[in-house]
């Protein structure tokens, strides 16, 4: 009777409570519709409502966490898009030069290639509109190229080809354009593969697993798992791709929250064989990597499947809630927190309304050495764990920290190669370079391997620039332009490989040069690799 007793009292407080606690909630409603219309009805001056509201909205989410955000119905369309995994266009990869839109490459069988626009074209003109020497954003000219699946857009072209000038017009009819996330799969010797990820979204696990089964057809034993500046995305696509890689049924993540209860995310129990759950597997990350980069590798190190190398990932390991409103726009919100298998809280510590501290967080790990030094990263004791299998140690406080760092190298970064970039001089240069050399380029090298190992950057190529920057306002440094040499030539031939050739040439290139990239190869074939991966000894 007691017992019952109390069973009965404690269900009345609850129901008390959420009483009290609806009450609350009317009460604070009442009063944000009370300041609304006074204002709207007494302010001194006119006011825009739909404003008003939205400013209210961001500003309840802005004393809260970083990642609790507001989006306008144009914004969320923004955001949703490059996950989504295509949109419908005229499928055309393009740079602005000198203020006109040059044509880098056309999707393969996509609606561009279809009617014959070529890489080298010049679009001058969408739909009557002039879109070239009118100083036009490249968001503004995408709106114009994008619209309905099955729709048509015209489009004017200049074509310079043989020494001849010539004017085209086109009518592309709009389809679905792929966004993939895969940017490069390639063997790198006869038993290491390579794949890139540039984010984790809805077709993500689709074209890891064709890249994975390519590669094992190619010979593939070992993988390197490239996850540099990968900022995220969805997570199931995390979950699936952890799925190739760990037994079936391993729990890959796991959320929480004050108002969500624990969920498990278990890789498929399908019993579906994983691609690539044998053979050595190094990941690389750094302090961009974030979010579905860090479940991803985060589950890795705590399952022993492989080893990370580079920096200590990002840090953001808030669970976000898309809330749709009837306008199309939408507010982000936090509902909890995700933590690795072993119980790792990956977000990093943060100050309620306080988004300067949080955005500065990466220069301040720089300012204190720690993207440098080894030795400068801080490891706390109270929040050190173990691997799920070989008992490793390692650390939660905020991110995935390496089992093998790279420091961050900026020796080649100088101020005169920061000026020349940021005023576009290195990619309009090997737009002009290729524009001038393509017919010679693919003749001379039959494939994108033998462009990398024989392509050179030449002192005269690189002089050219300079007076190309010169003329563009960039003071010439002699000095520091020789300390910046090796970079501005290894930028140079990644872009021109990749207009040649296709995305994958650019890290091709890129690689030979990335510390990281050097250190993950130099792991992977070195018995090092099981001295990392081993179980500590007594």
């Amino acid at each position: 009777m007691k017992k019952s007793l109390i069973i009965l009292g404690t269900l009345a407080l609850f129901t008390v409570s959420g009483i009290i606690k609806a009450q609350n909630i009317l009460n604070q409603n009442q009063k944000l519709r009370m300041a609304e219309a006074a204002i709207s009805q007494f302010y001194v001056d006119s006011v825009n409502e739909e404003k008003l509201v939205e400013n209210a909205i961001k500003g309840m989410l802005e004393g809260l966490d970083p990642h609790s955000q507001y989006s306008n119905p144009e914004e969320t369309k923004e955001l949703n898009e490059p996950l989504a995994g295509n949109f419908s266009g005229i499928g055309i990869t393009f740079n602005m030069n000198q203020d006109t839109l040059y044509v880098i490459q056309t999707v393969s069988g996509g609606p561009s290639e279809r009617v014959g626009i070529l890489a080298g074209d010049r679009i001058i003109a969408v739909n009557d509109t002039v879109v070239a020497g009118v100083g036009m954003k490249n968001t503004a000219i995408m709106k114009r190229l994008r619209g309905p699946k099955g729709s048509d857009v015209n489009v004017k072209v200049l074509r310079l080809q043989a020494g001849l000038r010539d004017t085209i017009d086109f009518t592309i009819t709009r389809a679905d354009i792929p966004i993939y996330s895969v940017d490069a799969a390639y063997m790198i010797d006869p038993k290491t593969g390579y794949i890139r990820i540039n984010r984790f979204a809805a077709d993500t696990s689709k074209e890891v697993s064709e890249a994975l089964s390519k590669l094992k057809k190619e010979g593939m034993k070992n993988l390197i798992l490239d996850l540099v500046d990968n900022g995220g995305g969805y997570l199931n696509a995390a979950v699936d791709i952890l799925g190739e890689f760990l037994p079936a049924g391993s729990l890959a993540v796991y959320t929480e929250g004050l108002n969500s209860s624990r969920q498990n995310l278990n890789t498929s129990p399908s019993g579906l064989k994983p691609l690539f759950d044998k053979g050595r597997l190094v990941v690389m990350a750094n302090q961009y990597s974030a979010s579905a980069s860090e479940i991803t590798s985060g589950a890795i190190q705590d399952w022993d499947r492989g080893l990370i190398v580079g920096r200590r990932t990002f840090g953001k390991g808030l669970v976000q809630r898309p809330i749709q409103f009837p306008d199309g726009s939408m507010i982000r919100l936090t509902i909890a927190h995700y933590y690795t298998p072993t119980g790792r809280d990956i977000q990093k510590p943060y100050q309620k309304g306080n988004q300067r501290a949080y955005n500065e967080d990466i220069l301040d790990r720089f300012q204190h050495g720690e993207l440098m030094h080894a030795d400068s990263i801080k490891y706390v004791d109270s929040l050190r764990m173990e691997t799920k299998r070989l008992k490793r140690p390692i650390y939660g406080g905020g991110g995935i920290y390496p089992d093998k760092f790279v420091p961050l190298d900026t020796t080649e970064f100088t101020k005169y190669y920061r000026n020349v970039v940021a005023k576009g001089v290195l990619n309009r240069y090997a737009i002009n370079y290729v524009d001038e050399n393509r017919n010679r380029i693919r003749e001379e090298y039959k494939n994108d391997d033998a462009f990398v190992k024989n392509f050179e950057v030449t002192p005269a190529m690189l002089d050219a620039m300079f007076e190309m920057a010169e003329k563009e306002g960039v003071e010439r440094n002699e000095k520091e332009a020789a300390v910046s040499t090796p970079l501005f030539s290894m930028i140079l031939k990644a872009l021109i490989g990749r207009d040649i050739f296709d995305n994958a040439t650019y890290f091709k290139v890129y690689n030979l040069h990335d510390p990281i990239f050097k250190e993950a190869v130099n792991l992977i074939n070195s018995p090092e690799y099981d001295r990392l991966l081993a179980a500590p000894k007594n």
